[in-house]
């Protein structure tokens, strides 16, 4: 795989190197992969995001106005070690408290685990919500098996905004807890991304195939088939999501998040999305709003996703303010 690189064994650094420069100043990288707002308020209750590098813009793009505070990054498709959490930890902490908010992975349920306890002793207090939106990754009845996907996208942005309002720690765990267990995503893969330092893909498929279910890195789903068109993959896709345990049924409004994995261009993206949007309406479900464009990514990997949030009156408001990053900006309306 062709890449833009000097050395592929820094590509990691340096791409925190280069998210900083574009942020021109209002954020700051603390120490080697924890980056953070420059101008955070005071007695704010901060939300810290964090997880591998390779997926940008996710996570550490989403630091921001009504976004999140701060960034813990990890190597390429890697967990960030605690000292780099502890540090982005102390970088947004304003005395209120800091969230965690990130995928449901095990390096970095482990690192963010040991970071809190670390912070903890320095009487910094810390309280976790868990990603675990993707239906494909296991059953209803253990969702904290569930891998985080595309859904962190509506989830941050509702958290960020959550964050601005919330009076204190423990009203921000529930609002984003909120938001977390509205949102529901599906992935699939038509082709591998490559690891930068070894050039090599991330798994394994056959030309004529697609993985059903597969998770942002190429973890197994609940299926091989053969490529299918636009539309089989949208109804495949809203099937999957509407199965789940989170009734979505006529009178509800939903968010609609069509995610690129990558190099899938958003002609494919809008095709997919077309047909979910009709489907969607013979139900009677009802759009609220709807984001489109590669926002959680694997290098080049083709593939799509969908998430779907299910809207209520405590999250609307928290959607509709105005917000500010590299990887998802929103207007006031």
């Amino acid at each position: 795989m062709k890449k833009l690189l000097n050395d592929p064994l820094k590509a990691a650094s340096e791409l925190v190197d280069g998210l900083v420069d574009y942020y021109n100043g209002s954020v700051e990288q603390v120490s080697p992969g924890a980056i953070a707002l420059t101008n955070i308020s005071d007695d704010k209750v901060a939300l810290l995001v964090g997880g591998g590098t390779g997926h940008e813009p996710i996570y550490h793009g989403l630091i921001g106005e009504g976004m999140a505070d701060g960034a813990a990054c990890g190597d390429i498709f890697a967990a960030p070690p605690p000292n780099v959490i502890l540090d982005a930890t102390k970088a947004v902490n304003r005395g209120n408290g800091v969230l965690y908010l990130y995928g449901n992975y095990s390096g970095d349920v482990m690192n963010f685990k040991i970071a809190s306890q670390l912070a903890a002793a320095e009487g910094i207090r810390v309280e976790t919500v868990l990603i675990w939106d993707d239906v494909a990754s296991a059953p209803p009845t253990e969702k904290e098996k569930r891998r985080g996907i595309a859904g962190l996208i509506p989830i941050v942005k509702l958290a960020g905004a959550a964050a601005d309002r919330a009076e204190n720690l423990d009203e921000l765990v529930e609002l984003v807890t909120n938001a977390r267990d509205n949102t529901r995503s599906v992935g699939m893969a038509l082709a591998p991304g490559s690891i930068p330092a070894t050039g090599k893909p991330t798994f394994e498929l056959d030309e004529d195939s697609i993985g059903v279910g597969m998770g942002i890195h190429g973890e197994q789903g609940v299926g091989v088939e053969k490529m299918m068109s636009a539309d089989e993959l949208a109804i495949k896709m809203v099937d999957l999501v509407l199965a789940d345990d989170l009734p979505i049924g006529e009178g509800d409004e939903v968010l609609v998040f069509t995610n690129s994995l990558g190099s899938t261009t958003m002609m494919e993206c809008l095709i997919v999305l077309k047909k979910v949007k009709a489907l969607l309406v013979e139900k009677g479900v009802n759009i609220y709003d709807v984001l489109l464009g590669p926002m959680v990514t694997c290098q080049e990997m083709a593939g799509i996703s969908l998430s779907l949030t299910k809207m209520n009156d405590t999250l609307k408001p928290l959607w509709d303010a105005p917000c500010s990053s590299l990887g998802y900006t929103k207007l006031g309306k």
